[in-house]
This record gives structure tokens, sequence and C-alpha cells, in this order.
């Protein structure tokens, strides 16, 4: 993509529909979606115009009722799609799996297609593998009808290339100006450890409580804090009180931003013990603040981090190895400080100046290929 010229005919900014969930609840689209929105609108390049798929119900009391609001957050959204089309030369869609992508992503793609507008899919999740082999009957043939396919990783690329679908790579956006800090002596005898995920299956929050039973056995002084909430809470509260650690862990429940680089600035080990994941922004706001990270080597992970080098990988749903992994940063206090030095170097590739110019450049060779 040679061309980074932002402007339709060298004067009249390009206008920018970017389509996608924002926060409330700060999953890792929603974030993603507020901060290029935000990132885009400072460049006074673009207009640029947000079409949310979560704004708040209205009146409130609709979200009560499953049918009704389906119907009062779609017929809405349906009609801003088609009145935006008139006035957009290139739709930006956020999409993921499951019933998001036939309810929002899905509905955007025909629409935009139906006015001519090319659509650019932002596609993320860990999910894609089973979602892809198991709805590709409904979901290949829209797909196809994209202008571009944009995924944040090259494990989603290869999930992509088994159905001959091309995909560009342009990282996560992690703006993390707000994130930073240093290796502490806590690490050496009292280790804070934080799980920053939401509380749901997927993320199998109960290995991480079950790796720190068995770390806080060897490490009296050690502590966890849970950020993030979710329908997994009352099971993981259940564990905890169960293993006796009430004393040792703090359920922190959803955190802002401000609020979560706090927590990273008085933590020593990040435990990520997803069962599926892409490229979640959590690891690398952690690895911004020099916070050391045990992962699972699950789905995007192994193509985001590299084992041993700038953070330690281990099996899902193995608590074991996980404290094995924290006990031996506790124990090498070198190895702590290779992983930060190189996790830190890592995260500038994700650097706003390094990232944006790639979709300035998509844009407007998407409205260059659609005139």
């Amino acid at each position: 993509m040679s061309d980074t010229n932002p402007y339709r005919n060298g004067d009249t900014p390009l206008t920018i529909t970017l389509v996608g969930p924002i926060p409330p609840p700060a999953g890792g689209m929603a974030m993603q979606t507020a901060q290029l929105l935000r990132l885009l609108t400072e460049t006074q390049q673009l207009n640029v115009k947000l079409i949310a798929v979560n704004p708040p119900y209205r009146p409130q009391w609709v979200a009560k009722i499953p049918l009704l609001r389906a119907i009062f957050r779609l017929v809405p959204y349906f009609w801003q799609l088609h009145q935006a089309c008139k006035q957009t030369d290139v739709m930006h869609l956020m999409a993921n799996s499951g019933w998001a992508w036939h309810l929002f992503a899905a509905p955007a793609i025909w629409i935009a297609y139906w006015h001519k507008v090319p659509v650019i899919v932002n596609y993320r999740g860990g999910l894609a593998a089973d979602f892809l082999k198991k709805q590709q009957r409904w979901v290949l043939p829209t797909l196809r009808r994209a202008s571009v396919i944009v995924t944040p990783s090259a494990f989603l690329q290869g999930v992509f290339a088994q159905y001959q679908l091309k995909c560009r790579i342009i990282a996560n956006i992690v703006d993390t100006a707000i994130f930073h800090g240093s290796l502490k002596p806590s690490l050496a005898h009292a280790p804070h450890l934080v799980v920053t995920r939401n509380l749901e299956a997927i993320y199998d929050i109960a290995t991480a409580i079950r790796a720190f039973a068995i770390i806080n056995k060897q490490l009296p002084d050690s502590r966890l804090s849970i950020a993030g909430s979710g329908p997994e809470l009352p099971a993981l509260q259940a564990l905890v009180n169960l293993l006796q650690l009430s004393n040792q862990v703090s359920f922190c429940g959803k955190l802002d931003r401000q609020q979560m680089a706090e927590l990273y600035t008085n933590a020593d080990i990040m435990l990520n013990p997803s069962t599926a994941d892409n490229m979640p922004n959590s690891l690398l706001e952690a690895m911004a603040a020099s916070v050391l990270v045990v992962s699972t080597d699950v789905g995007g992970i192994p193509f985001m981090v590299e084992h041993q080098r700038d953070a330690l990988l281990v099996p899902p749903a193995a608590p074991e190895p996980m404290a094995a992994a924290v006990l031996s940063l506790v124990a090498q206090p070198e190895l702590a400080e290779q992983l930060a030095t190189n996790a830190r170097a890592k995260v500038s590739q994700y650097q706003p100046a390094q990232v944006l110019p790639c979709w300035l450049s998509l844009y407007h060779e998407s409205e260059q290929a659609n005139a």
C-alpha cells in the first residue's frame, strides 16, 4: 500500500463509518472500536462516523424482555446502516463469531454491498475456526462480499486461508501511554498476581485460582487479584472459599482503563488461563507495564508472544504447569528481567504511530478500488 493519502481527489476527506461495539462492557473488541474511533477522529484527516451495535436500550425496561429488546436494537441499527451508506466512502466493520455475526456483521455487509459501499471486515476472536467450520454455509458467502478481510494476527489469517479467503494483517492498537511500570522487589517473596479477563467459561479462571493455591503454599505472602465481571463469578468465589484462599484472593469487579493501569502498576505477574484466544490486548497492556506474563499457549497467543523470550506459555487447563512457571520467575530474577525487557520492546509495534497509517492507507485503497 504505497499511497497513504486519506483524502479523495487530494482535497476532500474520506467518510469512514466505523461499525462495532463500544464500552460498556469493556471487552476486547469494544475497546478496540473505542480506541480506533478516538485515534481516527484525532487525525482530523477523515470524517468518522460511528454506528454502535450495542447502544443503551431506550426505554431501559426493554432490556428485560429478550425478543422485544432485539427488535428495539436491530430495527434502528438497520436504519442507521442504510442512512450511513448514502454518505459513506468506506465501512469499517468490527466482527467476530457467534450470534453477533449473524445479527450485526452479516446485515452490515449485505446492506453496504447493496449500496455499493466497500466494506473492510475487521475480524477478531479466538473462536473463528470452530465457527467457520460449523457455519460456513451461511458465513462464507457473506464474507466473500467484503472488499477486504483484516485480522490482527497470523493465527486468524491461517484460519481464513483454509477457506480460500485472503486476509491482511493489521495489528491491534495498544495505546500504552497510561501503562507503565518496572519489576518490583515483591516478585521475590510476595508476588502479586493478576487475572484481567472477563469471568466467562472460555477464560477458565478456575485454573488460575488452582494454580495460585499451589503457589501460595510455597509463598504464603503472595496474593491474587481478579479484575473482571461475568457469569462465572459465583462459581469462582465458591472455589476460592473451598481452597481457603479468601484472604489472599480479591475479586475487583470491572475496572476502567485508569483503574486497570493502577492494578498493573502494583502487580508482578499476569495469569492468562484462557482456553481459546486470538490476540488479547490485556497481555500487551500488562507487558507495557512490565508485568510478567504466564499464559496458555492456545489460539493466536503463540503468534503474539514467544515462550521464554517475552512470556512463559503453558498448556490450557493445567494448574501445575502454570504454578511452576510462576515459581520459576520468582526463583530466576535474570529470566524475569529478560522477559520484561523483551516484552516492552515487542509492545512498541502495536503503538498508534505504527498501526494507524496502515488503516489510513487501506481506507484510501478501498475507496479508490470502488471508484
